[in-house]
């Protein structure tokens, strides 16, 4: 293969909803270009993408796979993404390193929900898009309601390059409005005849054809002036025009096909070849000083790691673009990150599993890479004295989340490795080791994301595990001023243990300066404060430490005793063992003996005065609570709106978005167990959602007492 400079490069991302017929169209891609002599399908289990076993078993893109092609000169890496909303990552990593993305609708569909996300994301990092019409053979294809729908979501952005003479099971031809032709396939679909346009269709096709020459002429000075002058613009003009619409996202050409049929493929090809931006067209990528990186080949040489996969026989595979420079087999880099230095020993153009070897490849260009040794996903490689690494890609938080455990003990240990590397290999599935919960609570974006996991634990690496519901991590605080002392003694023969300390602990409150006097069941207490340390508490919150000893009752020695004493009870709150936050304590009093006095008796004193404080204090549980955004068809707002208030669900507002409604609600997260599920069971699999932490608040009494209970029962049993 030759080496391609970036204006031979085009970068695209393939995406679109599930079932809209994305691999399909890869594979098909791949045939136009020569890749393969024959096109696999999704039942036959041997497309380019989608080799993995999972992905053959359940029929459907689980993971981002890069492809490429050489096509009329250029060269087209496509990474095919999958289309349920659970793999999203796949996606935002694509689109990362794309210039451009082919968007797929479902012709039978129109716009789905899943649209829209996608559509936000290439919006969220500036990629240029063009629409693909897919599945335009099939019997209930209805390509005006999928204009119609892209109307909706794009408005006037949205221009068609062309048009279906017979969309249903039947179609073979469209007409091409920017080459004024018409397009018609024989049954094998491949290289189409190219006719002039029917009588009967010249009058649309004109009236289309003038939309496309105004689009293309807004979208440049000169060709506006132009096109003010003569009234037209020649195709070239027209195909300037919509490249520059393209690159401003001002405009969002439409193409129609049949992946299956492998009709209008090429043609969209020749477009993408042609018009579609080429890396050093755009932007550049910024780095962690926001400077941008110029995609040029004489610059430092500069890789980011966009995807990280473990394949069979061949180990870590590390996929990334070149920012800057040129890249070539046994060039030493330096990763950025972790400060090591690195051998490229391999470079690899790759169509999925297969890989063809190459000795260099410049900016722009995409490729990959085996046997790093420090270098993962979201890692820059560089030469030295390039500058500041590239940012991590930002991904959605999660919406699902589940406890995991090995079945057998003896796998622990390597189950927490396989997480590790899972994560790395996915970022989008975070890891927490939970010390507060005492679980491992792993994180993804839906429940058929973290069984995908499991599967692989399962089938991959022979690990059986378990779900278990995730535990809540509540706060513990107060909402009144309590004041308790404890005194602590001990005699056992020698040295004895003695420690008592006298306290008054409040609410904290952000900005509140702290009283001076409290009136406590009918008795004043005046208090000088002598010293304060405020400990800003790891779970949230603080913890404000004031010392207000008169006459040296207590020792200054043993304040950090107390302290500690104080802070072991605020990890293991009195209420439910929950971590407690936002509370000051004030030491007042005190006594100690002149030889039994030590560091422990009053880190005991300290800690069971606390204890007894806080009980006395009218104790809150806090739970998190989580902003939730709804995007649901109309159809089903009642019940998805019904669910929610059964979850204790505030709602916060709803409006319309594109033919959905969206819907807004503060919502706790002890109530959003399996939230996924549910939501796909009550809209047909139609709607989904985000969610995002947002702050602790008290829980209703009624569920304070049950948790309460629940604490007492699993006291006793242990």
């Amino acid at each position: 293969m030759k080496v391609y400079q970036p204006n031979e490069i085009k970068n695209i991302t393939l995406m679109g909803s599930a079932g809209s017929g994305k691999t399909t169209l890869a594979e098909a891609m791949m045939f136009e270009g020569g890749l393969i002599n024959r096109r696999g399908d999704i039942e036959s289990k041997n497309t380019v993408s989608d080799y993995h076993r999972i992905e053959h078993e359940q029929q459907r893109s689980l993971y981002s796979t890069v492809l490429h092609v050489e096509f009329n000169n250029k060269k087209l890496n496509i990474i095919d993404t999958p289309g349920l909303d659970d793999f999203v990552g796949g996606v935002i990593s694509s689109l990362a390193v794309t210039d451009s993305a082919i968007m797929n609708i479902n012709a039978t569909q129109g716009v789905e929900v899943g649209t829209q996300i996608l559509a936000r994301h290439a919006k969220r990092l500036n990629v240029a898009l063009l629409i693909a019409i897919n599945q335009l053979d099939q019997e209930k294809a209805n390509f005006e309601k999928a204009v119609d729908d892209l109307k909706g979501l794009f408005g006037s952005k949205l221009v068609l390059i062309q048009y279906p003479v017979n969309a249903g099971s039947g179609f073979n031809a469209v007409v091409d409005v920017l080459k004024m032709k018409m397009y018609k396939w024989g049954p094998d679909g491949g290289v189409p005849e190219v006719l002039e346009i029917p009588a009967d269709e010249k009058e649309k096709a004109d009236e289309l054809h003038n939309t496309l020459v105004e689009s293309a002429a807004e979208n440049d000075d000169s060709l506006m002036e132009l096109f003010f002058e003569k009234g037209s613009l020649s195709e070239d003009q027209m195909r300037e025009g919509i490249r520059c619409g393209i690159k401003k996202r001002t405009l969002f050409p439409l193409f129609c096909v049949s992946g299956k049929k492998d009709m209008g493929v090429r043609r969209m090809m020749e477009f993408v070849g042609n018009v579609a931006p080429a890396p050093n067209e755009m932007t550049g990528m910024k780095n962690s000083k926001d400077q941008e990186i110029i995609c040029d080949p004489s610059g430092k040489t500069a890789l980011f790691v966009f995807k990280t996969s473990v394949e069979e026989h061949l180990g870590e595979v590390l996929f990334f673009k070149v920012m800057s420079g040129k890249v070539t087999e046994a060039m030493d880099l330096i990763n950025s990150k972790k400060g090591a230095k690195e051998r490229i020993s391999q470079l690899f153009a790759v169509a999925g599993k297969n890989r063809i070897k190459l000795s260099e490849m410049v900016a722009g260009d995409i490729g990959a890479t085996v046997k790093l040794k420090e270098t993962k996903t979201n890692h820059t490689l560089s030469e030295k004295d390039f500058g500041p690494a590239f940012p991590a890609i930002s991904f959605p938080d999660p919406k699902f989340r589940t406890a995991i455990k090995a079945v057998s003990e003896s796998d622990d240990e390597k189950l927490g490795e396989l997480l590790n590397r899972m994560h790395e290999e996915d970022p989008t599935i975070i890891i927490e080791y939970s010390k507060e919960l005492k679980q491992i609570i792993v994180h993804g974006q839906g429940e058929f994301h973290l069984n995908t996991m499991r599967w692989q634990l399962t089938n991959l690496h022979k690990i059986e595990t378990e779900f278990l519901n995730p535990k809540i991590p509540y706060r513990e605080t107060i909402t009144k001023p309590a004041q308790a002392d404890y005194r602590h003694k001990k005699q056992s023969g020698g040295a004895g243990q003695f420690g008592e300390v006298h306290m008054i602990i409040e609410p904290y409150l952000q900005d509140v300066p702290p009283p001076t006097s409290f009136r406590i069941d009918n008795k004043e207490y005046t208090l000088s404060i002598r010293g304060t340390d405020e400990q800003q508490l790891s779970w949230g919150g603080k913890l404000v430490f004031h010392n207000c000893i008169v006459g040296g009752s207590i020792d200054a020695r043993f304040h950090p005793a107390i302290l500690k004493g104080i802070m072991e009870k605020m990890e293991e709150g009195p209420l439910t063992g929950s971590y407690a936050r936002d509370i000051r304590v004030f030491i007042y009093d005190g006594k100690m003996h002149p030889v039994d006095s030590n560091e422990i008796s009053f880190k005991l004193a300290g800690r069971n005065a606390f204890s007894q404080a806080f009980k006395k204090a009218a104790p809150k549980i806090m739970e998190p609570i989580y902003d939730v955004e709804v995007l649901v068809p109309a159809d089903y707002m009642g019940d998805v709106m019904s669910d929610l208030q059964g979850r204790r669900a505030m709602i916060a507002g709803m409006s319309s978005e594109s033919g959905y409604e969206k819907l807004s609600a503060r919502v706790p997260l002890a109530e959003l167990n399996k939230y996924s599920t549910t939501l796909s069971s009550l809209t047909s699999g139609s709607a989904t959602y985000t969610m995002k932490f947002s702050e602790y608040a008290p829980v209703p009494g009624d569920v304070q007492e049950k948790l309460l209970k629940a604490y007492e029962e699993e006291s006793k049993e242990e």
